[in-house]
C-alpha cells in the first residue's frame, strides 16, 4: 500500500504541475470577458447611448445572480457533493450562454427603448436602457459560471497541492487568470479599431471560454484517474458535505474577518479597473488606446509577483502579515489616485504598478489560508460563501461609482467626431471615486489586523510555512 501511495498522481510533480497548466488555462478564459468592456466605457456609452450609471448597472450585473438567488451558495454547495469535475463542466457551459446573451444585446440586436422597475407604486430602478438591462443579465448568467469556476479551480489546486506548493500553486493559478484580465485590457480597442464592432471583444471572448471547455475536459481524464489510484491504494474518501456545514462555517470568526477582507480589497480593484480607462484619458489626457494599456500592467505586474508571494508564504509562512501589507497599499495608491495635482502619466504608471504588488499580495496569501481555517470536505461551500460575500462589492461598486459620477462629478461635456458620427461624451472629476476607493482599503486594514488576532488566538497556523518537511 504504501509504494502505491508513493507513486500516486498527486505525489508526481510533474504530474501535479500539469493538472495545474490544465485548471490555470481554463481560468485564463474565464478571466477574459470580466473585464473585457472596461476599455470602451466611453463607445458603450456613445454608440449605445448609456449613460455612467447605466454602464455601472451593466457591470453591476455580474453579480446579481450570484447574490440575490444565492446561486455562490449553490455552487459551493454543487461543488462539495458532485466534485469539480462535473461542476467545472457545468460552469463554463454557464459562462459560454451568458456570454451569448451578452453579446446579443451588445451587438445592438435589443433596439431602443428603456425599463423600469416599480413595485408597490415605488420606483425601485429609474428608465434605464434596455440593452444595458439584457447586457447586465448576460453578464450576471456569465458571472454565475465565473464564480462557479473560481471556486472550483481553487479546490481542485489544494486537493492537488495540499502539503506541497499550495500558496504558489494557487497564486499560479490566480496569476495565469490575470493573464486573461491584462489581455482585457489590452485588446479591446485594437479589436474594436479593426473591426469597427463593439462586441468583437464578446465574440473573442466566446471562442476562448470554448477551448477552455476543451482543456478542462483534459484535466477531468487526469483528475477521474487520481480517484481510481486513491481508492485501489485504499485512501479514505473525504468526509461527506452535509448541509448543517453551512452553519458550521459561518461560526467560524476567523472565516468572516477573510470574507469582509476579501469584499473590501476586491471592490477596491475590480470596479477601479472598469473604471480605469476612462480616468486616465480623463485625469492624465492621454488617447483611449493608449490608456487601455496603462490598466493592462496591473494584472501584468500581479502575475508575475503572486507565485512570488506565494512561494514565499509556502516557506516563511505570514500569510496574515502579508494582507495587512497588501490593504496598506491598496490605500496608498487610491489616495494618491485621489490627488489632482498629480496628473502626470509616469504617476499613473507608477501607481498601477503599486496596485499590481497589492493585487498580488493578498490574493496569494488569503486563498491558502481559507483551506488552513475550513475541512477540505467544505472547502467549496466556504469558497463559495467567501465568493458570495464578495460578489456584493463586485456588484454594489461599480453601480455605485456610476451614480456618484453622474451626480457629483460631471466638469463638463466634449464634443467628437468618432467613426463619422457626432458624439457628445461626459468628462468626470474622479477624485471623489477614488476616495471611495481608499475607504474600503482604510477598513481592510482593521479586519487585516483582527484576522491576525483571531489566528493567534486559536493556532489556525495562518503566519506558519504551508510545505510541510
Amino acid at each position: 500500500m504504501t509504494e502505491k501511495i508513493s507513486t500516486s498522481l498527486r505525489e508526481s510533480k510533474s504530474a501535479r504541475w500539469f493538472v495545474l497548466i490544465l485548471v490555470s488555462f481554463t481560468m485564463l478564459c474565464s478571466y477574459y470577458l470580466t473585464d473585457a468592456m472596461a476599455p470602451l466605457q466611453q463607445k458603450l456609452q456613445g454608440n449605445l447611448h448609456w449613460t455612467a450609471t447605466e454602464y455601472g448597472l451593466f457591470t453591476s450585473g455580474y453579480g446579481w445572480f450570484n447574490v440575490f438567488l444565492f446561486m455562490l451558495i449553490i455552487s459551493g454547495i454543487i461543488l462539495d457533493k458532485m466534485g469539480t469535475r462535473f461542476t467545472g463542466i457545468l460552469a463554463i457551459s454557464t459562462m459560454l450562454v451568458g456570454a451569448f446573451i451578452k453579446y446579443w444585446a451588445i451587438s445592438g440586436h435589443i433596439g431602443g427603448g428603456t425599463y423600469e422597475l416599480v413595485i408597490f407604486g415605488h420606483q425601485l430602478i429609474s428608465p434605464t436602457a434596455k440593452s444595458a438591462v439584457i447586457a447586465g443579465l448576460g453578464f450576471g448568467i456569465f458571472g454565475v459560471g465565473a464564480e462557479m469556476f473560481g471556486i472550483t479551480a481553487n479546490k481542485a489546486v489544494v486537493r492537488w497541492f495540499k502539503g506541497k506548493e499550495m500558496a504558489l500553486a494557487i497564486g499560479l493559478n490566480t496569476s495565469t487568470g490575470r493573464i486573461g484580465t491584462a489581455l482585457a485590457m489590452f485588446t479591446p480597442l485594437p479589436l474594436f479599431n479593426l473591426t469597427k464592432n463593439i462586441s468583437a471583444p464578446v465574440i473573442v471572448a466566446l471562442l476562448l471560454l470554448c477551448i477552455g471547455l476543451i482543456v478542462f475536459i483534459f484535466f477531468v481524464f487526469i483528475d477521474k484517474k487520481l480517484d481510481k489510484e486513491e481508492t485501489e491504494a485504499g485512501i479514505a474518501k473525504e468526509e461527506e458535505f452535509k448541509f448543517s456545514d453551512v452553519a458550521t462555517i459561518a461560526k467560524n470568526r476567523a472565516f468572516w474577518y477573510i470574507a469582509i477582507l476579501c469584499v473590501l480589497f476586491y471592490s477596491a480593484v475590480f470596479p477601479f479597473i472598469k473604471y480605469a480607462t476612462n480616468l486616465i484619458v480623463q485625469k492624465f489626457e492621454v488617447s483611449d488606446t493608449f490608456a487601455g494599456y496603462i490598466p493592462a500592467l496591473l494584472p501584468a505586474s500581479a502575475l508575475l509577483l503572486t507565485p512570488l508571494f506565494g512561494g514565499i508564504s509556502d516557506k516563511k509562512g505570514r500569510a496574515a502579515s502579508i494582507m495587512v501589507l497588501g490593504s496598506i497599499l491598496l490605500v496608498i495608491v487610491h489616495l494618491l489616485f485621489s490627488i489632482p495635482s498629480l496628473n502626470s502619466l509616469p504617476v499613473a504608471i507608477g501607481l498601477v504598478l503599486l496596485l499590481g504588488v497589492a493585487f498580488a499580495l493578498v490574493p496569494s496569501a488569503m486563498w491558502p489560508a481559507v483551506a488552513k481555517i475550513i475541512p477540505h470536505s467544505k472547502l467549496g461551500t466556504a469558497y463559495a460563501m467567501i465568493f458570495w460575500v464578495q460578489n456584493w462589492g463586485l456588484m454594489g461598486v461599480p453601480l455605485l461609482i456610476g451614480s456618484v459620477l453622474d451626480k457629483y462629478c460631471i466638469t463638463g461635456t466634449v464634443t467628437k467626431v468618432v467613426d463619422g458620427s457626432v458624439q457628445h461624451l461626459t468628462q468626470y472629476n474622479y477624485m471623489l471615486p477614488m476616495l471611495i476607493f481608499a475607504c474600503f482599503g482604510f477598513v481592510g486594514i482593521l479586519f487585516a489586523f483582527l484576522l491576525k488576532k483571531e489566528d493567534k488566538r486559536m493556532g489556525y497556523g495562518l503566519e506558519l510555512p504551508n510545505v510541510k518537511d
